[in-house]
């Protein structure tokens, strides 16, 4: 210990601190030091040095300091002796030490015995969820620091701010609990918990408390606690503001959160209506809840069709061995070319609003939280792709029939499956030559060459493939990407 005399007297000392606890300083006499803080300790040699000298200052600094030697014991991880600083903790011993309690020892019964007796209790919950350091007694030589068995112990998940597994005191409840856990997370359902009992898993297993009435319930050891989310739980329809994203041919374009019980033309007023240039017959509606449906239904058919290619495969009989290989090998090939592309497709979620092409007003359909929709504007041109002469886009004109665009694309090839002809209408619709004539919407008893060509539609001519091969059915498939609201562009991949 470094002491500093300045005034009427001067004197820079260095002294030792004796195992009895006291310094001997001279011209002032011994003073007792031992469980003084160092402030304790500077006003103790002030008084006694002024009863000799006036009219001085003095201040007082640590030298070298002393080691001492504790022992740790129970459930610690590394328990043994220790050589320590004389300001050591127990803390500070437990945690820099000996590695903090072992898994099967507690955090909350760790007792400082000195002398045969046990003069402290550390609480370790309250020093590292509460930051309290009321029991973080300074040890002393030959101290000893025993950590108890593990006591009772709860889980708490979901919605709070910490979750984790605690140790509890007798008598600790649902609400100790909680406040170890930091509280309810932000979003959290603060009305009530569920509690799972290791007691309770043959019959019951699983109760709900309701809060705060349920918050003293006391804990068994094992019992498993839930917070809930509030934002978890889909709300009913009817309760629902909707969040809708308008674009397009509308005034002001945008997403609004409109009420539970709106509509599409309530949606379309929000936005400002359509604009002169709206074509209401080709509108998309995207709903999210379809497209989900629609994934799960395109995943299932793709592992039918993958079925359906393997048996193909393992049943076909052709004679020579070397021409039986080559078939093998091209329809192994095209079986993964189709199957590679069908993997590409991803559905939309688009409904097919069921509408006559000169249509103005969009059907009163209920609205669900993140639809879409989208208003274009009346389409110039009408498409003509696939086993054609020239396929792209040509300028519409309202006299045209499909034979028309047909020739405008060079007709057919002679590769063409003329019989599985489709178009894909601005609304999402198909209308196919094997359908039976009577069902088209307005064209009854036409064949498909002679009905009107309407904006925005797009004609697809598929190839005639080989009959002795299951690809041939990759045009059946185009048909079965618009069930599922895959739009034009899930066929233009399978139909490059």
């Amino acid at each position: 210990m470094l002491v500093s005399i300045w005034g009427a007297v001067d004197a820079d000392l260095q002294l030792t601190i004796d195992r009895a606890g006291r310094v001997s300083i001279p011209r002032i006499g011994s003073v007792v030091v031992n469980g003084l803080t160092l402030p304790e300790v500077a006003a103790a040699i002030d008084r006694q040095a002024r009863r000799i000298f006036k009219n001085f200052e003095l201040s007082v600094t640590l030298g070298q300091l002393r080691n001492i030697r504790v022992f740790v014991t129970g459930f610690a991880v590394r328990p043994g002796a220790y050589t320590v600083s004389s300001l050591s903790t127990l803390s500070t011993v437990v945690f820099g030490r000996a590695g903090g309690p072992a898994a099967s020892g507690s955090f909350r019964d760790i007792e400082l015995r000195r002398a045969g007796r046990t003069i402290a209790k550390l609480d370790l919950y309250d020093l590292m969820i509460f930051g309290r350091r009321d029991a973080d007694y300074q040890v002393r030589a030959d101290d000893v620091i025993h950590i108890g068995p593990v006591g009772r112990q709860v889980a708490m998940i979901g919605s709070v701010n910490k979750a984790a597994i605690f140790e509890l005191r007798q008598y600790e409840t649902v609400d100790d609990v909680l406040r170890m856990a930091g509280g309810f997370s932000s979003v959290a359902d603060r009305s009530r918990l569920a509690v799972e009992r290791v007691s309770d898993r043959n019959d019951r297993r699983v109760r709900q408390l309701a809060l705060p009435v349920d918050g003293t319930v006391p804990l068994d050891a094992g019992d498993l606690i839930r917070a809930f989310s509030a934002v978890d739980a889909v709300l009913p329809l009817d309760r629902q503001n909707k969040r809708v994203r308008i674009e397009g041919e509308v005034n002001r374009p945008g997403t609004y959160i409109l009420p539970p019980e709106s509509t599409i033309s309530d949606a379309l007023k929000a936005a400002g209506n359509l604009t002169s240039t709206a074509f209401v017959f080709g509108t998309e509606f995207n709903r999210e809840s379809v497209r989900a449906s629609q994934q799960i239904n395109y995943a299932r058919a793709l592992r039918e069709v993958e079925l359906d290619l393997a048996r193909n495969s393992a049943t076909t009989s052709i004679s020579g061995a070397e021409e039986a290989v080559a078939a093998a090998a091209l329809q192994r090939a095209n079986s993964d070319q189709l199957l590679a592309r069908l993997r590409e497709v991803r559905p939309t979620g688009r409904v097919v609003l069921q509408m006559a092409p000169e249509a103005r007003e969009l059907p009163p359909l209920a609205l669900e939280d993140g639809d879409r929709l989208y208003v274009p504007a009346v389409p110039s041109t009408v498409g003509v792709f696939g086993s054609v002469f020239n396929a792209g886009s040509y300028l519409y004109l309202q006299q045209r029939r499909i034979d028309d665009y047909l020739r405008l694309a060079g007709s057919p090839t002679r590769g063409a499956d003329k019989k599985s002809i489709f178009i894909v209408r601005a609304n999402g619709s198909v209308v196919s030559a094997q359908q039976d004539p009577s069902n088209w919407l307005g064209f009854g008893g036409k064949r498909i060459n002679d009905i009107p060509a309407l904006p925005g539609d797009t004609v697809f001519v598929p190839e005639e493939l080989n009959k002795s091969t299951f690809v041939k059915s990759a045009k059946d498939w185009t048909q079965v990407l618009y069930q599922f609201g895959l739009g034009l562009a899930g066929v233009k991949i399978l139909l490059p």
